[in-house]
């Protein structure tokens, strides 16, 4: 695990980057994950200043910007960043990398455990899923492909609304598009197998949201007062506050093994 240092107000610096669409693909693999990360990206500092993206534990593939490989010569990488030279405004890029989740010890990022793929991304956990711009101020629309074997990892789950479930032979996809922009600490995805307790909740606009908790295998006589305790906390949302759940579906995952209190 990266030594962590402190970061404080006073030293706070705007990025001279951000990044306006993500659009992720994961190729679920224990030991070698491709991931596909296509970012649509934009500068807000001087044309002189190259753009740094957070990366660790990742092994680098390929290198695309607007479709075009990038050339040796226009980017290094360390243990801890990818640089890239280039004097455009706004471009488009796509970083191939592999990532071994049943290696990964510090159980930040993507890990496996039990079988299961889950996420850990909070604070800075997302750069050991793919390279990128791994800080609170950088926020983006996620859209998101998750590829496996249906058997072994039947529930492909990760942010947002579901808008494509398809089959190719033994593996399954599900594709998964947060319409919101977010940092990329709030980036999650779980691939496994779970006992399901699913309903619903009628907002006070009328709108039905389909809710489903995950418990691990055998837990399912415990989940009905998560269930009740999660709508009346959406109830209560909207009477005291006014907020109403804007997404068509509430999701949580509740298994013994995972290594926060929450995420």
């Amino acid at each position: 695990m990266s030594q962590k240092t402190a970061k404080y107000r006073k030293d706070y610096q705007a990025p001279a980057f951000t990044i306006e669409q993500v659009d992720l693909t994961f190729e679920l693999d224990p030991q070698q994950t491709r991931v596909t990360n296509t970012m649509v990206v934009t500068r807000q500092g001087t044309h002189d200043e190259p753009l740094v993206l957070d990366g660790e534990a990742l092994t680098l593939i390929s290198l695309t910007l607007d479709g075009d490989p990038v050339s040796a010569d226009d980017y290094s990488v360390t243990d801890q960043q990818l640089t890239l030279n280039t004097d455009k405004s706004r471009f488009t890029l796509t970083v191939v990398n592999d990532i071994n989740p049943s290696e990964n010890k510090a159980l930040e990022g993507l890990y496996l455990a039990q079988n299961t793929y889950c996420t850990q991304c909070e604070a800075e956990g997302f750069r050991r899923i793919t390279y990128y711009l791994d800080r609170p101020d950088v926020l983006a629309k996620f859209t998101t492909t998750v590829i496996a074997d249906k058997q072994q990892y039947p529930f492909l789950l990760s942010n947002g609304n579901l808008i494509k479930r398809d089959q190719q032979g033994d593996k399954h996809i599900a594709v998964w598009q947060d319409p919101f922009p977010k940092p990329s600490y709030l980036f999650a995805l779980v691939a496994g197998d779970f006992d399901v307790l699913r309903d619903t909740f009628t907002t006070c606009e009328g709108r039905t949201v389909e809710l489903e908790l995950f418990v691990d295998k055998g837990n399912l006589d415990r989940a009905e007062h998560a269930m009740t305790s999660l709508k009346n906390a959406m109830r209560w949302d909207e009477q005291r506050f006014g907020l109403v759940y804007d997404l068509d579906i509430y999701m949580i995952v509740a298994v013994d093994f995972f290594n926060m209190g929450a995420m």
